[in-house]
């Protein structure tokens, strides 16, 4: 199959005044939503908010945690599965990243921010904030929009909402030498309820599509790519795809993007409106924290569905 006939990952204009609930340009995008997560668990969002001066800020303060002493990096230890530094896995050798737990509070930016910087980085901590409350935003009205398409907003949405919160992943991935792989990340699905990552100037990112092909995420001005992450998937019982993602880099540069990952403090629960004749139930209630914990495990690790595994009826 040539290039030009793959299918390409959906576009979704987020940066329209006009875009707002009750309105027919927003039921139409709640559709689009829709019909992008089931058939790719993924979408390229299109979101102006993030003007040009704030990506090359968070650009920056990537570049500048990055470049901070092996010893000051490895201070950032988690304490939720998944949520702190990762480097010199020979797996994904090419790959480092750091989270950054409650980023949407200035709380959480600083106290990651003193950690690393302990004579105090302000402009790093504001420039995290601002950024990751702004795509929690966009987060915020990708997920109202896909809990009122499938017409659970009213009973559900507000409790869920309550239960959420933010990590925001800094990703950097090196130069691949004349002799080594040029994949940046392997093939995975998150473990998140969902994700919004930025490839900061330099593309790469590739979805797989439910016939197996891969798909690159082209690179747009303020674009942002939605991915749908395995407790998503739980949560609509198996409507929506989580979306199964790969790293492949094509470039001289050392590449740099952002994550922001949306996870729960509590029970993650089918609602029964997603339940009927054609959807039989397929996932018992779970808590998001211990299924993190059961990823952890080589069964969780090894299994190719690790939320079916895990809690799969």
């Amino acid at each position: 199959m040539s290039s030009e006939t793959l299918p390409k990952v959906p576009i979704i204009d987020f940066s329209n005044d006009k875009l707002k609930p009750g309105t027919n340009f927003w039921s139409s995008t709640c559709k689009d939503v829709r019909r992008a997560i089931e058939e790719y668990g993924s979408f390229i969002a299109v979101y102006n908010k993030v003007t040009k001066v704030l990506e090359k800020a968070i650009h920056d303060a990537g570049k500048e945690f990055f470049d901070l002493p092996i010893e000051t990096k490895v201070k950032n230890t988690p304490e939720r599965t998944y949520h702190g530094y990762v480097g010199d896995i020979p797996v994904i050798p090419l790959h480092e990243s750091t989270g950054i737990d409650n980023a949407t509070t200035l709380e959480g930016t600083q106290k990651f921010t003193n950690l690393m910087w302990p004579n105090g980085n302000e402009h790093f901590s504001e420039t995290v904030f601002t950024y990751s409350k702004l795509v929690a935003e966009l987060d915020q009205m990708i997920q109202t929009m896909i809990f009122e398409s499938y017409g659970v907003l009213d009973k559900h949405f507000e409790s869920h909402q309550e239960s959420t919160y933010y990590l925001l992943r800094l990703m950097k991935y090196k130069v691949p030498e004349t002799n080594e792989s040029n994949m940046g990340f392997r093939a995975h699905t998150d473990k998140s309820f969902a994700a919004i990552i930025q490839q900061l100037y330099i593309d790469g990112l590739e979805i797989e599509t439910k016939d197996g092909k891969w798909i690159t995420c082209d690179l747009l001005p303020h674009s942002f790519v939605f991915l749908a992450g395995d407790v998503l998937m739980g949560w609509s019982n198996g409507r929506i795809r989580s979306a199964r993602h790969r790293v492949v880099l094509d470039t001289k540069e050392v590449r740099y993007s952002t994550g922001l990952f949306s996870f729960s403090e509590g029970m993650i629960q089918v609602p029964e409106e997603l339940v009927d004749e054609q959807h039989p139930l397929s996932f018992k209630s779970f808590h998001h924290q211990k299924f993190l914990r059961f990823f952890e495990t080589e069964e969780g690790r090894n299994a190719e569905s690790p939320l079916k595994v895990y809690c799969g009826v």
